[in-house]
């Protein structure tokens, strides 16, 4: 592993040698008429071997290969403009790795799944257990890769989902038994993918007017734990990202990279969904963009990543933007900008990594140094930790606070206290709301409206009570919203008026008809149909009259869309109902309770990759 990395970086340290140069390896001199080495080779590699600190022989092997690529790269180019034949590079899990490049050649008009085949074929995969990656994305089975968008030349990312190693020398019954439990698992996964975007999807859509005891729903919070109000479009966007966000992070904490990094390709497509301007002012997308470099790193495959420097240099941007150019908005909002160093470390480290796999030992050093130098800053003494845990406090919490605080016992004690407390304000604000909330609800109700279109309402009046009530007299068709999910559509028709309630009405003035109508649509409820005749002149509106045939069912069933939160729970069957709650469940379990889990980095894993890092530039420098 280590000579591989090294290696590569010698040969990225040619090229940049090559680019300053402008230096062709492919073209006279240094290759003839019959693609083989010419003398000036020979020259070349006297003339850089001094600058990459390395022999005349093993400079003049590195530049061959490099032509040889070149010449193959030419070739392939050629044979694909006139036969249509592709050649695809394969990166393998590192380690199925080999020093010269696998290539597969093929045309672009197969499919995913053909691809797949080919793949697990040549290099004895189960077809199964792997999943492919191409341009950022994951490989669509049905599709065709031209319509994929793959091109000739582009790199092919080949995770492994397995758990174990195949053994070979197994009997043929293991093998089989084993294949079965892999098949099990690629369907759990996949399962597993479209539970995440369901439970996803319901909970987007859900508003907040909701119950949140009994019926869970997403919001968005600032770096203090408010509630912020965002356009319900692109916080619908905004909470799919940030969903498939956590689902993959989640992952991540298990070192499970191959599960985690399709969740953060999603998240990835939904944040784009969000527009510049939400994008600009949170943070969360920088931070997943590190996510995402930092996955395809661990599982080894950073080169298949085409553009990982701008990911890194737009999260660098973002935090910018977010935090101020020295971080003084964060020090206004928290009074610290201690825990968020977490990410400028793995930031400069990725940095670094990227700069040493392309060549560039300087920036390497430089960007590898401030990381080293930030993770000594941001290691914490164990003994403080065991300290805070005494008096009570998690470790994630201590781990946060000592690093807020600069490692001091005492700040971080207080800080743990007083964000504890502050979360504890807002839980008591929220519940004091839900009171006042339910105090409107029952005050709605008692005036003849029914549950869930007093809710309606309230939401679209942000709650206040009089514009709740306006809001539903000037909108008919809320009126309809029925407590009884299994109500019967016909009732209303069959509905037996009493005479007394006919007679109340007739003597406010109402006519008989509109008054019999009135009262077979709202059911007996006198207070309803007399507030509804009222405010439209004795007469009921268009949208509440009773059609001269029974609604059928598809349009009653249309009717109920007025918001997919209430046909997303409402669901006839028992069955769909559990689904639904099982979906929903899962999500949650994956979303941290504290709201800096992000920043909590043991930062073990950082600590091995410096040390491994310095030890091969410590080594490259003469």
């Amino acid at each position: 592993m280590e000579r591989m990395a090294q290696k590569k970086y010698l040969a990225a340290k040619l090229k940049n040698c090559l680019r300053e140069d402008k230096i062709q390896l492919w073209k006279p001199p240094y290759t003839n008429e019959n693609k083989e080495a010419g003398l000036e080779l020979k020259e070349l590699a006297q003339k850089y071997s001094a600058k990459v600190n390395l022999s005349e022989n093993e400079t003049e092997c590195i530049l061959e290969e490099i032509r040889c690529e070149a010449i193959e790269r030419g070739t392939g180019n050629e044979a694909y403009k006139t036969t249509g034949v592709a050649k695809l590079e394969v990166v393998l899990p590192p380690k199925m790795r080999k020093t010269r490049k696998n290539l597969l050649e093929t045309k672009l008009i197969i499919t995913g799944e053909e691809l797949r085949s080919q793949i697990a074929q040549m290099y004895g995969f189960q077809e199964k257990c792997i999943k492919i990656i191409i341009n950022k994305k994951q490989l669509d089975l049905g599709k065709t890769l031209e319509e994929q968008g793959v091109t000739h030349n582009v790199k092919v990312m080949v995770l492994e989902l397995r758990q174990s190693e195949e053994d070979t020398r197994k009997k043929v019954q293991e093998e089989e038994m084993q294949h079965e439990e892999e098949t099990m698992k690629e369907k759990e996964r996949k399962e597993r993918m479209k539970r995440t975007k369901k439970g996803l999807e319901i909970l987007a859509t859900r508003e907040d007017y909701l119950d949140p005891d009994t019926t869970p729903y997403l919001d968005i919070a600032n770096q203090t734990g408010r509630s912020i109000k965002i356009p319900q479009q692109a916080k619908k966007s905004l909470l799919l990202a940030m969903g498939y966000h956590e689902k993959g992070r989640a992952f991540m904490k298990k070192k499970e990279y191959a599960v985690a990094l399709p969740f953060l390709l999603d998240a990835d497509k939904r944040f784009c969904d969000c527009g510049n301007e939400l994008l600009n002012t949170v943070d969360n997308y920088a931070v997943l963009q590190l996510d995402i470099v930092w996955c395809y790193f661990r599982l080894g495959q950073l080169e298949c990543l085409d553009d990982a420097e701008k990911k890194l240099a737009t999260a660098h941007k973002c935090f910018k933007r977010c935090y101020g150019e020295n971080h003084e908005r964060l020090l206004t909002i928290k009074g610290s900008s201690g825990s968020e160093k977490v990410l400028f470390l793995r930031l400069y480290l990725l940095q670094g990594i990227g700069n040493y796999h392309n060549g560039k030992g300087k920036e390497a050093v430089e960007l590898l140094q401030k990381a080293n130098g930030l993770y000594q800053e941001l290691s914490i003494d164990p003994e403080k930790i065991n300290n805070l845990l005494l008096l009570g406090f998690s470790a994630q919490e201590a781990r946060l606070g000592l690093r807020a605080c600069y490692g001091n016992l005492e700040e971080a004690a207080c800080l743990i206290t007083n964000r504890r407390e502050e979360k504890a304000q807002i839980r008591r604000e929220e519940r004091a709301k839900r009171r006042r909330r339910l105090d409107d609800i029952n005050t709605l109700k008692t005036m003849g409206y029914s549950e869930r279109a007093a809710k309606k309402a309230l939401h679209r009046a942000q709650g206040n009570l009089d514009q709740a009530f306006k809001i539903l007299l000037d909108e008919p068709q809320l009126l309809l919203l029925n407590d009884d999910d299994n109500a019967d559509p016909m009732a209303p028709h069959q509905f037996q008026v009493p005479k007394e309630s006919v007679d109340q009405l007739m003597y406010m003035g109402f006519n008989r008809e509109s008054v019999e109508e009135a009262l077979k649509v709202f059911q007996g409820n006198i207070q309803l149909a007399a507030q509804t005749l009222a405010h439209y002149g004795g007469v009921l509106p268009a949208e509440l009259q009773l059609s001269t045939e029974p609604t059928t069912p598809s349009e009653e069933s249309i009717s109920s869309k007025d918001s997919p939160t209430e046909s997303a729970g409402t669901s006839s069957s028992s069955t769909d109902e559990d689904m639904e709650t099982d979906v929903v469940n899962e999500i949650l379990e994956d979303i941290p309770e504290h709201e800096e889990d992000y920043l909590d980095l043991t930062l073990e894993e950082e600590e091995q990759v410096i040390k491994e890092y310095l030890t091969y530039m410590h080594e490259e420098q003469p």
